[in-house]
């Protein structure tokens, strides 16, 4: 782990701004290694060096990664001046750390969005020639056949005479209200009610439930998170190596 400047790590651990920070360190509440600091531009080895506000230790992360259930009527964006976004249901201390949705879920979809601050990861994640392939819950309105697993796995002509890459659908129950699984490794805007519209049916109901190794934590209430586990982070990252 790179070594930082004391006042930037304790900024980006959700204590406060650097002025506030500063203020902390006058007070002679920060101590590192048992010992107060004068120096808000002190550097510290955060892999080393123990950090402490009074009696509370510091946990400094440099990366974060996050597995959302992520609630209708939210937008998968980093800052809305009107709307509320995925980052806003995060706690000030994630929220310094400047992470950003891997992606994007239409503001009516619910389900699994990975949220980090992983640059590179991120950009693996969502690059085409990886196929890393998500798996969507959905409702439609409308008899959903073996005709429309044909036409998805050959790949659907939008509206706008793309082609979709082949996709995989999964009928769970066939009715005027189906039940269906679908797996895409590409992701335009809108595309799985745009390549159903094509066939003359509507999404009536969308989640996103698996992307690539990771399955969304069934004990995440829509607009909960939680932090992925080391063996999680480790299976994403060689997903895509």
């Amino acid at each position: 782990m790179a070594k930082i400047r004391l006042d930037k790590l304790l900024a980006h651990s959700g204590i406060g701004t650097r002025k506030q920070v500063k203020k902390l360190i006058r007070k002679g509440a920060i101590t590192v290694n048992g010992r107060p600091v004068g120096d808000a531009g002190m550097i510290i080895d955060p892999s080393q060096d123990e950090v402490f506000i009074g009696n509370d230790r510091v946990n400094y992360k440099e990366m974060v990664y996050i597995m959302m259930n992520k609630p209708k009527g939210v937008i998968s964006s980093t800052h809305d001046p009107s709307e509320r976004t995925v980052i806003d249901l995060l706690p000030p201390e994630l929220i310094a750390l400047k992470p950003f949705p891997v992606g994007r879920l239409d503001k009516d979809t619910e389900g699994l969005l990975l949220i980090t601050n992983d640059g590179e990861l991120a950009h693996k994640l969502l690059s085409p020639k990886n196929e890393v392939v998500k798996k969507y819950y959905a409702q439609i309105e409308g008899l959903v056949s073996e005709d429309d697993v044909r036409a998805f796995q050959e790949g659907i002509t939008l509206e706008n005479g793309y082609k979709t890459l082949p996709a995989r659908l999964e009928i769970i129950r066939a009715s005027d209200i189906s039940e269906v699984y679908i797996y895409l490794t590409e992701g335009k805007y809108h595309q799985i009610k745009r390549m159903f519209k094509a066939l003359g049916k509507r999404v009536i109901y969308l989640k996103r439930v698996a992307m690539g190794s990771l399955t969304l934590d069934n004990n995440l209430k829509p607009g909960e998170w939680r932090e992925l586990s080391e063996d999680e982070v480790i299976s994403m990252q060689q997903l895509v190596t």
